[in-house]
């Protein structure tokens, strides 16, 4: 079974229905780490409650980035754990090279809008301003930019007629967490192939 850690900034709705995915037998990967840049983080201790290991590294300064030194001490906390991927779940961090060469494209983000659309902060917020009629979540890999990684898959989301912030956010996180783990259940099964910007699945009549 494939092994994971997470990062995360937060409430960890996302990390915690990874590993009830994992309890159900739904998620064909096991978390073997959850790491946080912020030490209160309520991740931390659902993390703990479900018998996973789960730490506070610091992040070395305050911002979009972790510095070098530290981005490296998160790398050797996953190598020892034993992570072969990394799944961010709320990790409110832009990941950089130290993380990127160790985990070459065994790192995953889930965002709450149907990228390229609305990266960054506050997704929801933006697709409600802009007007769209449906928003979504997208799970990608993660390189140097801010969301603007080759998308694995995507849900979409209709925008209700008096929708807030709240209730759209709500009702996409709810798909976040079945999305999550689809996309992971793909990826970790090897049966994927990186076409352009796209992750496509590979059928058995492929082959390969």
């Amino acid at each position: 079974m494939s092994t994971i850690g997470v990062l995360a900034s937060g409430r960890g709705s996302n990390c915690e229905a990874l590993l009830q995915a994992t309890r159900a037998g739904r998620l064909h990967g096991r978390v073997v780490l959850v790491l946080s840049d912020r030490p209160d983080a309520p991740v931390l201790e659902k993390a703990r409650r479900q018998g996973v290991d789960a730490r506070h590294l610091d992040p070395g300064r305050a911002g979009a980035r972790l510095t070098p030194e530290a981005e490296a001490a998160y790398v050797a906390a996953l190598r020892e754990a034993g992570a072969e991927w990394v799944a961010l779940a709320g990790f409110m961090r832009i990941v950089g090279k130290p993380l990127l060469g160790a985990f070459p494209e065994r790192i995953v983000n889930i965002h709450p809008s149907l990228l390229p659309a609305f990266p960054g902060l506050e997704a929801q917020r933006q697709a409600l301003e802009y007007g769209v009629q449906v928003a979504g979540c997208t799970v990608h890999f993660v390189n140097e930019g801010v969301d603007t990684g080759p998308i694995v898959m995507q849900t979409a989301v209709p925008v209700r007629r008096g929708d807030t912030v709240e209730s759209l956010s709500l009702r996409i996180l709810d798909q976040e967490h079945e999305l999550y783990v689809r996309a992971l259940n793909l990826l970790l099964s090897g049966r994927w192939r990186l076409e352009g910007r796209r992750v496509v699945a590979i059928d058995e009549e492929d082959g390969a």
